[in-house]
């Protein structure tokens, strides 16, 4: 049987190396050229592989495509393989064929890479054999092929989630839902919730649902489904109601979940903030219902230390605090990085637009931010929304630019914030790649 691959990056290479092992004919093709990484990979399995095109007779030969999440739907050859029927399916679905470790997935607008990060590291900390993967850590399939997890902790974005059909998520975790990716569902709202909920597919009573009964689309999502649901479910909010499986009440944590009930004291949560509050309950009631020891949850987020690119302290230079939030990819992200902001900051924007709404963070921004600092290849947008509702805003095109302006301009005691509300691909390869950037330009001050 062909496979045809589409993309070779991270997901996939593993894909090609899986399908190969699998006894499949593979053959990855590449708009774009290959990293010298995954030709590497490509090499060492002697897997065949074209570059800076695609091959389209041999592609519509296959029985089968995987694809990359950063191909869209309107490709001309997505379009050519629909129209003949060709099953189109992503790397997750491809590698959950072929093992039987248990699924806990994190879906989200926001947060999911810090509660995935969490949630492994609780699992890692129990002694639990747990691979990491998805949006972080190396490819599903890649770690299918060579090792032999008894549970995966993956981080899914809905553009995973569009290609996945019969994937079962044993624990489903879905932390919020914010307008993002709004140009890949032609800029209706529905179209992303509808993709963010396929995360429960196939979900039976042996499984959980964990979620942020705050949310008011997720409520309300839930309301118009108007159904039972199948699997058990656990939601958590920071006030306690009824039937929350998780809450905080005279300042204390509690975690309930149908074999036990854990408590610990807000203070001792190594993340900081509101958001993070909700991400460790999350993480904590996945590891209940997973029977982990409360004393391991308790110490694992008593420890944890958080993750690169989101609010991570970079340095101080001369009283001016510099916070890496590049993780902040759209505007509900950039929300919760103001929200927890203390002092008057200084606030770096931009990148590629995905269809935002910045109305969302006017209030905040009125509030705490002195200025704003644009950094992207064309920053009209930002530039037009914010010119006139903050007392200074600049127009730059890279990040040593921005940096040294937001650095000139600070005073002692604010913070300059690169929290960009936008993707990175306009003048960096990905959101790493800004926010090391931005961490190398801050220690050359």
């Amino acid at each position: 049987m062909k496979i045809a691959i589409l993309g070779a990056g991270e997901s996939g290479v593993g894909a090609a190396v899986l399908a190969q092992q699998q006894g499949f004919e593979v053959w990855v093709s590449d708009l774009s050229e290959i990293k010298p990484q995954y030709r590497a990979v490509l090499d060492k399995y002697k897997i065949e592989y074209e570059a800076g095109q695609h091959t389209e007779e041999r592609i519509l030969s296959a029985a089968e495509v995987i694809k990359s999440p950063g191909i869209p739907d309107k490709a001309p050859i997505i379009k050519a393989l629909k129209t003949q029927g060709t099953p189109i399916i992503s790397e997750i679905e491809f590698a959950a064929r072929y093992t039987n470790a248990k699924m806990i997935c994190i879906t989200g607008s926001n947060g999911k890479t810090t509660t995935t990060m969490l949630t492994y590291y609780i699992l890692k900390n129990a002694g639990l054999n747990v691979g990491l993967a998805g949006n972080v850590g190396q490819s599903l399939a890649l770690q299918v092929a060579e090792s032999n997890f008894d549970y995966f902790v993956i981080e899914l974005s809905s553009l995973q989630l569009d290609n996945m059909y019969r994937f079962k998520a044993d624990i489903a975790i879905l932390l919020n839902i914010t307008p993002d990716h709004l140009d890949r569902y032609n800029y209706e709202f529905q179209n992303y919730v509808d993709a963010k909920f396929r995360i429960l597919q196939n979900q039976d009573k042996d499984c959980a649902f964990i979620y942020w009964a705050g949310d008011p689309v997720v409520s309300e999502e839930l309301r118009k489904k108007n159904e039972e649901l199948p699997m058990q479910v656990f939601p958590f909010n920071i006030n306690k109601e009824k039937n929350l499986s998780a809450y905080v009440e005279n300042n204390l944590l509690t975690i309930k979940t149908m074999n036990d009930t854990l408590t610990m004291p807000v203070e001792e949560l190594a993340l900081t903030g509101t958001h993070n509050i909700y991400n460790s309950m999350a993480a904590a009631t996945a590891a209940s219902v997973l029977n982990i020891k409360k004393d391991v949850i308790r110490h694992s987020l008593s420890t944890f230390e958080g993750v690169e690119h989101r609010l991570e302290y970079v340095a101080t230079v001369r009283g001016v605090r510099f916070i890496n939030d590049s993780k902040a990819t759209n505007v509900n992200s950039c929300w919760y990085a103001l929200e927890s902001m203390t002092e008057p900051t200084v606030l770096i924007l931009g990148g590629t637009d995905k269809g935002n709404d910045y109305s969302e963070i006017e209030e905040l921004v009125a509030e705490k931010v002195r200025a704003i600092v644009c950094m992207g290849a064309d920053n009209r947008k930002i530039l037009d929304c914010f010119t006139g509702k903050v007392p200074a805003i600049f127009d730059t095109h890279s990040v040593q630019d921005a940096v040294e302006t937001a650095y000139r301009f600070a005073d002692k005691g604010d913070t300059v914030l690169l929290s960009p509300c936008c993707a990175s691909f306009d003048l960096f390869e990905n959101y790493e790649d800004r926010g090391r950037k931005f961490k190398a330009c801050v220690k050359n001050l």
